[in-house]
């Protein structure tokens, strides 16, 4: 073709020639540009800003919400007349809206589906005609390594749209920061600021992911997280019938085999990887097929290192956990494990986690949080909700005792712990006026089931004494006729409305 041209070049036909193709190849790189142009302004169009009025319960004072904020954060339309956002974005919203680009007026929305461990949200518009003009994003696929994306979003610094580019640099397992669960998560070198939550990362005009958080602590620079395409493909087949199933766990927990020492005591050969078996929940999917010291050798197809990594390509190891996530409630999942040297395989049944398996639950939204004041003392459940009340560096502040509970199992006889948070001053309780934050194991000698188990037996006692003990062996006595006489004044005087939460004592 290009010899073609040049020899129609020599003479006045020639030029013509030339001059024609010139023209149609500006016209063609028009047209591309139009072409281009215009699938830009789709996806901007697609680009919708979130405001979310956010009132949190105040778990120091669970029977008041903290002061109401507003934020603001992004989503994109796909199919169904949906928008896909974060989690954190419209958790404990009051009020949502949403406005699309180049558009004033701001619609009011409302939550159809939300996970807080995926870190995503459903969110519609009822206005007739608002998604008439709006082409939905359909779900891509994950990015190579190195691949360019394109975030697109409502940061602060300004109110239209942004548009910042970047490489995906790694895919691996993350904690979210959102609700702390573990799951697969991109990384991505694009500027991630606040209100860039819920974005798009656009690959081939096609959802590559959602932006949900960035590096925070100044140890690194220009690195963003996003939630990847698997994550959200499962999430939107959870909301198909509008109830969370969630994310399976079948009821064991594993620590790796990196020593060589280990695994030869375990029954492994040199060439043989997998992960130990530590812990198997009772009531379980694994209770009564896996035991401890099992060796975890695959899950469904996938092997599993030493390091408990899998294979999911060529160019991705990320943590076998995943290979559970994927599923949903029902599924099948298979299990090779090694007992004592003996390879075995069983089939496991996807279900939905136990309601925690950590005496200290996860972090929870959009709840009412339980309490109980007894004698003037406020008692409450211990929860991430809880701890993460002394602020964002709550690791360091909070009280250590609480922080340590974090580190044990629960398990039928006891499922959750109880903490006295303070003592509203009153003559029922002298001699405790100080005593804050402070771990309850027993009632009159009983140990604590759970937070609802306390609450009852302090209701329903007949005693004349309750001895509250830790497991120290430290004491606190409440006369129980003074605390049901006391409890009208006590919360008059400190102008609290209930002795405890909506519905606790509710059948």
């Amino acid at each position: 073709m290009v010899q073609l041209v040049s020899s129609r070049i020599a003479g006045p036909l020639g030029l013509v020639s030339s001059r024609v193709l010139w023209g149609f190849l500006l016209l063609a790189l028009a047209a591309s540009g139009s072409a281009q142009n215009s699938e830009i302004r789709d996806i901007e169009d697609s680009v919708i800003k979130i405001y979310t009025t956010q009132a949190a319960p105040d778990y120091f004072t669970p029977w008041r919400l903290l002061t109401p904020r507003q934020s603001s954060g992004s989503g994109s339309v796909i199919a169904g007349n949906q928008i896909l956002t974060n989690a954190h974005v419209v958790a404990n919203a009051s009020y949502v809206q949403a406005q699309k680009h180049n558009d004033p007026r701001r619609y009011q929305a409302r939550v159809t589906f939300i996970s807080h461990a995926a870190d995503l949200a459903l969110i519609t518009v009822d206005e007739p005609g608002f998604f008439s003009d709006l082409k939905a994003l359909a779900i891509g696929n994950l990015p190579e390594p190195l691949q360019e994306v394109s975030v697109y979003g409502y940061p602060i610094g300004g109110k239209t749209l942004s548009i910042t580019k970047g490489i995906l640099s790694r895919v691996e397992q993350q904690v979210y920061a959102h609700a702390g669960a573990y799951l697969l998560a991109g990384q991505i070198d694009a500027a991630i600021n606040p209100g860039n939550s819920g974005g798009p990362v656009i690959v081939d005009q096609q959802i590559a992911g959602v932006v949900m958080q960035a590096n925070s602590g100044g140890r690194a620079e220009n690195l963003g997280y996003f939630v990847p395409p698997s994550v959200i493909r499962h999430v939107l087949t959870d909301s198909e019938d509008g109830q969370l199933d969630g994310f399976p766990d079948l009821g064991f927990r594993t620590q790796t085999l990196d020593s060589p020492a280990a695994k030869a005591a375990y029954g492994l050969e040199k060439d043989q990887d997998g992960v130990l078996v530590i812990k198997v929940f009772e009531d379980s999917p694994a209770d009564g097929v896996l035991r401890e010291n099992d060796v975890i050798l695959k899950v469904d197809e996938f092997e599993i290192a030493d390091d408990g990594t899998i294979k999911l390509s060529e160019d991705l190891l990320t943590d076998y956990k995943h290979a559970i996530d994927m599923h949903h409630n029902g599924d099948e999942i298979e299990i090779l494990y090694s007992r004592d040297g003996e390879q075995r395989s069983t089939h496991l049944t996807a279900q939905a986690a136990l309601n925690s398996y950590s005496l200290v639950k996860s972090e929870q939204f959009d709840k009412v949080p339980q309490y109980y004041i007894y004698g003037g003392v406020l008692f409450v459940p211990l929860n991430m909700n809880l701890i993460k009340r002394w602020g964002n560096d709550w690791s360091r502040t909070a009280p250590v005792s609480l922080l340590q509970a974090r580190n044990e199992w629960s398990s039928p006889q006891r499922r959750e712990m109880v903490v006295a948070l303070q003592v509203l001053a009153a003559d029922v309780n002298l001699g405790y006026h100080d005593w804050r934050n402070w771990i309850v194991d027993y009632v009159n000698g009983e140990a604590v089931v759970d937070f609802e188990h306390f609450a009852s037996t302090l209701r329903n006692n007949e005693l004349e004494n309750v001895v509250l003990e830790n497991s120290n062996g430290y004491q606190m006595v409440i006369n129980h006729d003074a605390a049901i006489e006391s409890e009208a004044q006590i919360l008059e005087r400190y102008r609290i409305p209930s002795a405890h939460s909506v519905g606790m004592f509710e059948p």
